[in-house]
């Protein structure tokens, strides 16, 4: 049993993608969304903190979407998530919170590197795709912010770095969906035979099913006390068009996929997970075979 050393923990995007799921396995935790603060604001976020009085904070709030939404609004996604960050982080300082975990993501990692998989020293060396381009610089901005005060004020600020999550309460029908959402969205309202996908199926991607990465947030609040941008990634690295057909098979679905060759977006971002593994152990993680199939019978269920 892992010992807890928080009682009072407060998620920010607690009613979000990850933090719906880490709910269900913390659900004593206290969860906030933008219904109830908006932190993009310096006195919202103050008064979150006076009205929560948490001995620490998981910060997940974001700005997320897909790689069109990303493309098209990326000044938005800067503003945006920049405020949200630097408040979250400052006036948590401010109320006298010594531990701080933030939800970075892959997506700050350069476009381009000389060998994969990237560690976490290589969060800085390049700058991150075009298509990510704001949101990328944003997650660093946060893990700067976190190295900062962990240095200037020595509080146990940290962050990690998620890769691409999927599952059960996802973004399935919106513009800001991601692949594996709108994969599944698209195969369960399939009108003929066609499949028809975005970009050109080549991109790698390591898929993290959403229930892993909330059993292993509440680890890393009490055991990840590093300045690392831990990877948080599984090992399976997979093709864009090997995961579609693992979908189509694993799903009995008659298909033909075809691609657009349009925003193939970053070729590869898969982190090096070693340094996660000394942390959580033997842990096994979801193969997205599995993962696929009950995301796609949590769809089907919430229809």
């Amino acid at each position: 049993m892992m010992n807890e050393k928080h009682e009072r923990v407060l998620v920010t995007g607690g009613t979000g993608f990850v933090g719906k799921n880490l709910q269900e396995q913390k659900p004593n935790w206290i969860y906030v969304s933008s219904k109830h603060y908006d932190l993009t604001i310096p006195n919202e976020c103050r008064q979150m903190y006076r009205d929560t009085q948490p001995d620490a904070v998981i910060h997940l709030a974001a700005r997320v979407g897909s790689i069109k939404d990303n493309t098209e609004n990326q000044a938005e996604y800067y503003f945006q998530n920049t405020m949200i960050n630097t408040n979250v982080v400052h006036e948590a300082y401010k109320g006298g919170i010594k531990r701080l975990l933030a939800s970075l993501s892959t997506c700050a990692f350069p476009d381009k590197l000389e060998s994969y998989p990237f560690t976490e020293q290589d969060l800085l060396r390049g700058p991150p795709a075009p298509t990510n381009f704001s949101y990328g610089h944003t997650k660093r901005s946060l893990h700067v912010q976190c190295h900062s005060y962990r240095k200037q004020y020595g509080l146990n600020y940290s962050t990690f770095c998620p890769s691409n999550i999927y599952g059960p309460a996802d973004h399935f029908d919106s513009e800001a969906s991601h692949f594996v959402p709108s994969l599944v969205s698209k195969l369960y309202n399939l009108k003929n035979n066609t499949l028809t996908l975005w970009g050109t199926g080549t991109p790698l991607r390591q898929q993290l099913y959403v229930d892993d990465l909330a059993t292993i947030i509440p680890i890393l609040l009490e055991h990840h006390n590093t300045e690392l941008p831990l990877i948080v990634a599984p090992d399976e690295n997979l093709s864009i068009n090997q995961m579609a057909n693992i979908a189509i098979k694993k799903l009995n679905k008659n298909v033909i996929i075809e691609y657009n060759g349009e925003l193939d977006g970053q070729h590869r971002k898969d982190g090096d997970n070693s340094k996660l593994k000394q942390i959580i152990g033997d842990f096994e993680f979801t193969s997205f075979e599995q993962g696929i199939e009950k995301t796609y019978q949590w769809y089907k269920e919430h229809r």
